[in-house]
């Protein structure tokens, strides 16, 4: 396995990164690295702070660089409330800025809708196996305290019969 400076990875990423980038493929061709390798150390340079200190950076989207699938909601109720004043040219630019694609940005809108909802709605917590249990046990106990008070309603009954009709030995 071939080891490379931090320098020579720091200017593949920039190379990969700058004005004038070019794919991992096609610098991978021109300076003889895998294409995984390059592609691995891109994904390692977004995680660091600052890949180059020659020029300063404006300051990029948070979200910049990432999937739409990987974005927090923060970042997408933030996409969804910047988006919803713009008119056609305005929104263009913005997603273009912002690196999405119009069903990106609706995908955006139905979840931060459906997320809305349901906060507001009042929906039972998933019960624990405790509160399954202690439910369980409430409905036995309340099954059981009536067979109980069946039972007591015969016992009285047969009691009545008895003295009503005579004991149980003699025959009536």
């Amino acid at each position: 396995m071939t080891e490379y400076s931090d320098g020579f990875r720091a200017r593949m990423v920039q190379r990969m990164t700058g004005p004038k980038r070019m794919s991992a493929n096609a610098l991978a061709q021109e300076v003889g690295v895998q294409q995984p390798t390059l592609s691995r150390w891109l994904r390692e340079a977004g995680t660091v702070e600052d890949v180059s200190k020659k020029k300063p950076k404006a300051k990029r989207p948070q979200s910049e660089g990432r999937r739409p699938s990987e974005w927090s909601a923060e970042e997408k109720v933030r996409v969804v409330i910047a988006s919803g004043a713009l008119v056609d040219t305005e929104l263009g630019e913005f997603l273009r800025r912002e690196g999405l694609h119009e069903e990106d940005l609706a995908r955006f809108r139905d979840e931060v809708r459906h997320a809305a909802v349901a906060g507001l709605t009042t929906s039972k917590k998933p019960r624990s196996d405790e509160q399954k249990r202690i439910k369980d046990l409430e409905r036995e106990l309340k099954r059981k305290e009536a067979a109980l008070a069946e039972t007591a309603a015969l016992l009285v009954l047969r009691k009545k019969a008895g003295a009503l009709w005579g004991g149980e030995g003699e025959d009536t």
